[in-house]
């Protein structure tokens, strides 16, 4: 099975992750098929976490399965969302819709 999971890099109490895509058998640190992302947690910033979403969804849809602490990070980062928003058709709107005035009929109870 596949997985997108993470991979630590970086020194001692100084960690770094690569979001990558592996086999799940294959050890943390070993081989992996691609890298999607990475993430810093050190760093409270913006730049702390990046992700190709593109990729994230071509693994997606090959049935790939994030680890939690993945998906919480794909969540965090708004991959997810805007999957589910696409996958079921709803475009985000920018502008609200004026609502439509009802008819001139009067009411049926009145």
């Amino acid at each position: 099975m596949v997985k997108i999971r993470l991979r630590r890099v970086g020194r001692k109490n100084a960690p770094f992750y690569r979001i990558l895509i592996a086999d799940s058998q294959s050890p943390r640190d070993g081989k992996f098929i691609e890298i999607i992302g990475q993430y810093a947690p050190r760093q409270n910033n913006e730049g702390s976490l990046q992700v190709d979403e593109a990729r994230a969804n071509h693994w997606l849809n090959l049935g790939a399965q994030p680890t939690d602490t993945v998906r919480s990070l794909l969540r965090r980062a708004g991959v997810l969302k805007r999957r589910h928003e696409q996958r079921i058709g709803i475009e985000r709107k920018v502008v609200a819709v004026p609502v439509t005035e009802m008819s001139d009929e009067p009411a049926a109870g009145a």
